[in-house]
């Protein structure tokens, strides 16, 4: 029978429609990937701080929490933005003119314990939200870190310069050299600081994961 196949003698020949089908891989787990935890840090505060607000961001790095805080602060109110690195203020520099935002916010290259030199009159015990996001700079050099001594004289700042009804919201990175000794300082601090700490739920994290904090005034 001549079926336009070629034989080979020992092997069986198969037609395309008779040939037997590789076994279906099995399907991969479906699964959730948890949002970045500076997503859920963005979306816990919109609600919180409104147009004509006042703001803080005590580590500006590449300049995202920056923007958010322009954006929801309006033409009405203001924000205030420190950094050390002067590749920091650049980078967010530039973000905040992409974004036509620049004049929403004032950009100084100056280490957060300045926070009480530097913030202005008519931002003093009037900010809504001071956004800490501790560490290093993202792309940058990773042995510039924020350090223990100097965030915890941020933070008392930052506490005293709060309106009532303020928060600070603040992530504190633990897997780097010196993260875990920043943190604990952190929770010490907690304990005898006029603050309440909440601990917003962020999901199921790496024990080494990054912890959000929100600190309210105790007044």
């Amino acid at each position: 029978m001549n079926d336009g196949l070629k034989r080979i003698p020992g092997q069986r020949q198969y037609r395309i429609a008779d040939a037997p089908l590789a076994p279906a891989s099995p399907k991969p787990d479906t699964f959730d990937m948890p949002k970045p935890l500076t997503q859920i840090a963005h979306e816990l505060l919109s609600p919180v701080i409104q147009a004509g607000d006042f703001a803080v961001d005590a580590t500006v790095g590449n300049g995202h929490d920056t923007r958010f805080l322009a954006e929801q602060v309006g033409d009405e109110g203001k924000v205030l933005g420190l950094d050390v690195q002067e590749s920091a203020i650049l980078v967010t520099a530039a973000r905040l003119g992409e974004a036509g935002l620049k004049h929403r916010v004032d950009l100084v290259q100056k280490g957060h314990e300045q926070l009480d030199k530097l913030l202005p009159e008519g931002m003093r015990a009037k900010l809504k939200v001071v956004m800490f996001n501790l560490g290093y700079l993202p792309g940058g050099d990773h042995g510039l870190i924020t350090r223990a001594d100097t965030t915890l004289k941020a933070l008392d700042a930052a506490l005293g310069q709060l309106r009532p009804d303020g928060l600070i919201s603040l992530m504190v990175y633990r897997g780097h050299p010196g993260g875990n000794e920043e943190y604990r300082a952190i929770t010490d601090w907690l304990e005898q600081a006029s603050c309440r700490a909440e601990y917003p739920d962020t999901g199921e994290r790496p024990d080494a994961a990054p912890v959000l904090m929100h600190i309210h005034p105790d007044r």
